[in-house]
């Protein structure tokens, strides 16, 4: 079949779901630095700059999967499994930027401990999200499937603890704090960091779609 011959056979998604993941790792890096250093305008500034940079980074990754699975015969895996966990890899970066630009918008001149503890989370989710795609080339080896599955149970575990955290934070903060309107700025803060560790199951849950189904 002529047309099928002219047509690329298998285009190098791996290496696309491996950039985005290391923009998402990149991202959720400067988000913790921002958060770390949110006492210092300059610096502040500096890394609410490089999360934007690396969720821009992201999108451009995402549009050139959507572009290659209209161009491309044969797949790696199923094409549907593409589309949604290139999706929902970019959902945890556009998080990440959103949630920097309500702390800006919201105008917040300090922020609690729960917010670290809630970045911190969330980092760390991000960094297994960003090894299990590293492990997508080689699932037909048994170890790799198994330590693939093993790294989306962590990610699983990392969006409890996120759970827990904002809870905690939810009650002191109800609890604690009188003025309504500051209330009011870090109860969407926390919804915003906990839906990061979210997407982050959402991505462990499709790869572990794509573990049972391909190794």
């Amino acid at each position: 079949m002529v047309f099928g011959r002219l047509l690329p056979r298998e285009g190098n998604f791996f290496g696309l779901f491996d950039e985005h993941a290391k923009h998402i790792s990149a991202g959720a890096r400067a988000f913790l630095l921002m958060v770390q250093n949110y006492a210092d305008p300059e610096l502040r500034e500096r890394y609410f700059l490089e999360v934007g940079e690396a969720e821009r980074a992201a999108d451009r990754v995402t549009a050139e999967v959507h572009r290659l699975l209209h161009r491309t015969f044969i797949t790696p895996i199923d094409r549907d499994q593409i589309h949604r966990l290139i999706n929902a890899m970019d959902d945890v970066l556009d998080l990440l930027q959103d949630s920097s630009e309500v702390m800006s918008l919201y105008d917040l001149q300090k922020l609690p401990p729960d917010v670290m503890r809630l970045s911190e989370v969330s980092v760390r989710c991000c960094e297994r999200v960003q090894h299990v795609v590293t492990l997508l080339p080689k699932l037909k080896n048994a170890a790799v499937a198994a330590a693939a599955l093993k790294t989306c149970e962590e990610i699983d575990q990392l969006e409890s603890d996120a759970d827990r955290v904002m809870r905690d934070a939810m009650s002191r903060l109800f609890r604690e704090e009188p003025d309504t309107r500051e209330l009011i700025k870090l109860k969407a803060v926390y919804e915003h960091l906990e839906s990061i560790s979210d997407r982050c199951e959402d991505v462990a849950n499709l790869v572990e779609g794509v573990v049972l189904e391909n190794s």
